[in-house]
């Protein structure tokens, strides 16, 4: 006979015979878990042409195409070399290079605030990010040692890889083009000299002329990027027609506090002087101190008149601008035909 523990001893028999069984034909079904790299993954850009002196950052320059996305995909340079064939230690080689390690907001308040966010790390002049694929050029790279049009420049290949295969893409061109210290520029891109003595101003609203009372426009107004030594500090002067100086005064509707991010402003009757860290703008980021787009600074400076029939207006002159070379540098206004209006008519 059997007793009444013999029949659930065989259910637990031809359960554990049936998990033997079934096991290996599961292992069948499962889902392959590699990874694909589809074959219309590519690159949608395959020449270069940063300017150097500058953190450039080249973006949605890849197309995952049908590559599977569970995993990031892995970009590596490989092969850098000269044109000629040459090695590139002078962009293969870790270098210096200023980062951030804290986000920069645009509300710090000193220049010492800034500069505890960043710190120096050793970085190759010219990198790729490791699961974007997109490319980045350090400010560290400039022409007195990386090649710069018009030569030829360097080639290299990437490789591109995930658990499920790798790809090579090769021939990529990196073309660089010499330092512009500031933006707007007046330097030629392939030779560095100035091609005109100055850029016109960005901004030119209302202001009348004294002679004509004409308003004027950005090409009455030459505006200069000069620099006069090494430091952390940017200045703004003012000229009329016949380059005498104009007293910052005058623009007594500007907003000095908040022109640029700098600190310690000193103004006087001749010029406005502040402490600030360099580049300027810091980052492409929008603060009130840039134009929307975050790309570059905007310094503004207003003043008020009345004009005919007693009416009130403000006029304004400004800069879009953008420094990348550290020092003390000067941002001169100087009106070209005639000087500006500021008493009442």
């Amino acid at each position: 006979m059997m007793n009444n523990k013999q029949p659930l001893a065989l259910l637990y028999v031809l359960m554990a015979g049936m998990t033997l069984l079934l096991t290996p034909s599961c292992k069948k079904y499962l889902p392959d878990a590699r990874l694909t790299l589809g074959n219309d993954a590519a690159f949608t850009t395959t020449t270069y042409e940063p300017v150097l002196g500058r953190n450039t950052l080249f973006t949605g320059n890849f197309n995952i195409g049908n590559s599977t996305l569970s995993q990031p995909l892995d970009f590596k340079i490989i092969n850098l070399r000269r044109k000629n064939g040459d090695p590139a230690p002078e962009l293969t080689e870790n270098h210096p290079t200023l980062v951030w390690k804290q986000p920069y907001l645009g509300d710090e308040k000193s220049l010492e605030e800034i500069e505890a966010k960043r710190k120096i790390e050793y970085h190759p002049l010219f990198e790729i990010r490791e699961h974007s694929g997109q490319f980045l050029v350090w400010a560290g790279a400039n022409s007195t040692f990386v090649k710069v049009r018009p030569d030829s420049g360097y080639v290299f290949d990437v490789e591109v890889s995930n658990s499920g295969g790798r790809r090579y893409f090769r021939d990529f061109r990196l073309k660089p083009f010499r330092e512009r210290p500031y933006e707007p520029s007046n330097l030629d891109p392939i030779t560095g000299n100035a091609t005109s003595p100055a850029v016109n101003a960005s901004i030119v609203n209302n202001v009348k002329g004294v002679r004509t009372s004409r308003n004027m426009g950005g090409g009455d107004v030459a505006v200069y990027f000069n620099r006069v030594g090494t430091g952390k500090s940017l200045t703004f002067k003012f000229l009329d027609s016949a380059q005498n100086v104009i007293d910052p005064n005058l623009f007594a509707l500007t907003k000095w506090e908040s022109l640029v991010h700098g600190f310690k402003m000193e103004k006087t009757n001749t010029q406005v002087k502040y402490e600030v860290a360099y580049p300027i703008p810091l980052i492409t980021y929008q603060t009130k101190y840039t134009t929307p787009s975050g790309e570059r600074a905007r310094a503004v400076f207003r003043y008020e008149r009345l004009g005919f029939g007693g009416i009130r207006e403000e006029a304004n002159l400004g800069i879009d601008f953008s420094i990348y070379q550290e020092g003390s540098w000067e941002i001169v206004f100087q009106f070209r035909n005639e000087s500006p209006k500021f008493n009442n008519d």
